[in-house]
């Protein structure tokens, strides 16, 4: 191993020390008590939510505002266009390139979002996946609409059956991501699945807060403030987006709101049917969020009334 492989692997063995975790459901005050800690700590803040590192969708993810992003720095927000399908290993590629540049030292990092598999991922380390190029993702994609997954689930019996037995004929999308780890690696994704690369975080010196939300002022504030997006101009933003032609399928495509706006904007419902219709899937994500962190999440984690 030569001297700068052997630096890049001692790298993602809990390198990132004092660091706090911040999880919680959207709309629980995530983002005040991140920069709260931010001004007191010498903090930078970093996304931890899957649908906030897209492009466009600002006010639709609740992005940080100016004022906030004046008030700390801030890294991993927007930062990925909406046409790439960003998945839990590419977001911990890219807080490896923190490290790697050094936007940790002398700071303290402040992880916070609502995506409990990145929270977990850094946590409790990650199966590492090869890239996929573009075209041979666009082109499982096409043949997944086109010929079905039935027909793509016995291609990959065929070439992996260990894996499409573990598979239903009908689950597309992780049969096509089978496909596409085994024509660009050579090789299957239970391999790569088995090589747990450790976590970047040093639990020794991490505080992880989980923010345990009271639902019924939950509820209201996902209201209020999905009523601020339209005021602050999410109708515009979904134009923005679907201006771009994208595959429905793509995971900025199915944000909260966007499949709403997106059928008022067809002509299918009603500005009001599709604001009620957004809210609903907002409070079924955050009834989700708060599920999975409250049974997904160990007992270290220090939970916190909502803010």
């Amino acid at each position: 191993m030569s001297g700068m492989e052997k630096t890049g692997q001692e790298s993602r063995a809990g390198s990132i020390r004092n660091a706090i975790l911040i999880a919680g459901p959207t709309a629980s005050g995530k983002s005040r008590l991140a920069l709260d800690f931010a001004r007191r700590e010498n903090g930078v803040v970093v996304n931890t939510d899957s649908m906030q590192v897209y492009d466009v969708l600002r006010v639709l993810t609740a992005r940080p505002d100016d004022e906030d992003l004046r008030a700390a720095p801030h890294f991993l927000y927007g930062h990925v266009h909406p046409s790439v399908a960003h998945s839990t290993g590419a977001w911990l590629r890219d807080v490896q390139a923190l490290i790697d540049k050094g936007a940790f030292e002398g700071r303290t990092p402040i992880f916070v979002g609502g995506t409990g598999l990145y929270f977990r991922a850094l946590v409790e380390g990650f199966s590492q996946m090869p890239e996929i190029p573009q075209a041979t993702r666009d082109r499982w994609r096409y043949k997944l609409g086109e010929e079905g997954p039935s027909r793509l689930h016995r291609i990959l019996m065929e070439h992996d059956p260990e894996v499409a037995m573990r598979l239903k004929a009908g689950d597309g999308q992780r049969i096509v991501r089978a496909l596409e780890v085994l024509e660009s690696s050579g090789r299957s994704i239970l391999e790569w699945q088995a090589e747990n690369a450790p976590p970047l975080i040093d639990q020794s010196t991490v505080r992880m807060f989980q923010i345990d939300a009271d639902r019924p002022t939950l509820v209201g504030r996902i209201e209020s403030r999905f009523d601020q997006m339209m005021s602050s101009g999410a109708i515009q933003e979904v134009q923005a987006l679907l201006a771009l032609g994208l595959d429905p399928a793509l995971p900025a495509m199915r944000a909260i709101g966007v499949p709403e706006l997106s059928s008022f904007l067809a002509g299918d419902c009603s500005e009001a049917e599709a604001v009620e219709k957004a809210k609903a899937s907002t409070r079924q994500y955050a009834k989700r969020q708060a599920t999975w962190f409250r049974h997904q999440l160990g007992h270290n984690w220090r939970k916190l009334p909502l803010r």
